[in-house]
């Protein structure tokens, strides 16, 4: 398949056996969405079907692909059905239904009082303890993951899923799921996964719409971790944030910051401004759809007309189950 270009498509769907994550009973579908972003469950889906079933069941959704004699068969969604919601409009029968990712069960399940996580554990192997209340299959990107230079105290109503994400943070990592449901845990994206320019690899419809957040974007930052304390300040005359440019300061506070191993606490204030400042820029658009890119991967951006140039970091996907799978998406300047 060349994904540059266009293709038809069929959707169905399978159900998927918890034990061993395979594909069971397949079935029909007759539209619906997948939706992925940076919430805390990173996806989701909506699903007419005409199969009726009780309970809660996972599923995985397919799309088979069709293009000048060749053909693509790639899943585009994995996670937890709940119960059908029943639609008729005269003889016709068909059933929504609402799924959930597979964190879901994650984020059900609260941690016991008290549970913390060690100063100097592997985060990789705590991360890998938090997400085995889900029966997705977890995957660390590397043999190797930082160790935590701070304890991790859990607060009241802590979640597996809120604590990995606290973990995550600590250790400037990220959760990346696969179509078939696998969770991966593994470093923050360094390099674009596919890059779209209008001569060589047009995907992008030209209806852009750019966005410049910069009312709460600091340009200050102060990092508080136990009795140490770091400021982190933006005064570069050539970056629109800084407090030169606006010729004014705008400060972001955070206390309690749980750094990793090897990391200072002026290093973390110094990448949190990044990170904040960088959504600042973002902007959304459709194109053709891409089976190596989702939510958190980079993508190259080189459309100068419209002051696109450079690697932008996916924040939201909307992918429809319809004709050629088009897709909207919305990205931050990294």
């Amino acid at each position: 398949m060349d994904w540059n270009k266009g293709f038809s498509a069929v959707y169905y769907a399978s159900l998927v056996d918890r034990a061993t994550w395979r594909d069971t009973d397949k079935f029909e579908i007759t539209g619906g969405s997948v939706t992925r972003s940076d919430s805390s469950l990173i996806e989701s889906a909506d699903v007419s079907t005409r199969f009726q079933f009780d309970g809660e069941k996972w599923i995985r959704v397919y799309m088979d692909t069709r293009q000048d004699g060749a053909a693509g068969h790639v899943a585009l969604f994995t996670g937890l059905a709940v119960p059908p919601q029943t639609d008729i409009k005269g003889n016709v029968i068909s059933y929504s239904l609402e799924c959930y990712s597979v964190l879901k069960p994650a984020e059900d399940v609260l941690l016991d009082r008290g549970f913390y996580v060690a100063e100097s554990a592997n985060s990789g192997d705590v991360l890998m303890q938090l997400l085995k209340v889900t029966p997705a299959p977890v995957e660390v990107a590397r043999e190797f993951t930082p160790r935590l230079k701070t304890t991790i105290i859990a607060e009241e109503g802590e979640t597996h899923l809120s604590m990995v994400y606290k973990v995550l943070k600590a250790i400037g990592w990220r959760i990346r799921l696969t179509g078939d449901g696998r969770i991966i845990i593994c470093p923050k994206a360094n390099k674009a996964s596919v890059t779209y320019d209008a001569l060589d690899n047009d995907a992008v419809e030209p209806q852009i719409t750019m966005n410049h957040d910069w009312f709460a974007c600091p340009n200050v930052f102060r990092a508080i971790a136990d009795d140490m304390m770091a400021i982190a300040r933006d005064d570069r005359p050539e970056s629109a944030l800084s407090t030169v440019s606006r010729g004014r300061e705008v400060w972001m506070e955070e206390t309690g910051c749980t750094l990793n191993l090897g990391e200072g606490i002026a290093e973390y204030a110094l990448r949190r401004l990044k990170e904040e400042q960088a959504k600042a820029y973002d902007c959304s658009y459709r194109r053709r759809f891409h089976p190596d890119v989702t939510v958190s991967d980079l993508v190259a951006l080189h459309y100068p007309k419209q002051g696109l140039n450079g690697n932008y970091k996916v924040t939201e996907q909307r992918i429809e189950l319809g004709s050629g799978c088009r897709m909207e998406e919305q990205v931050e300047y990294c």
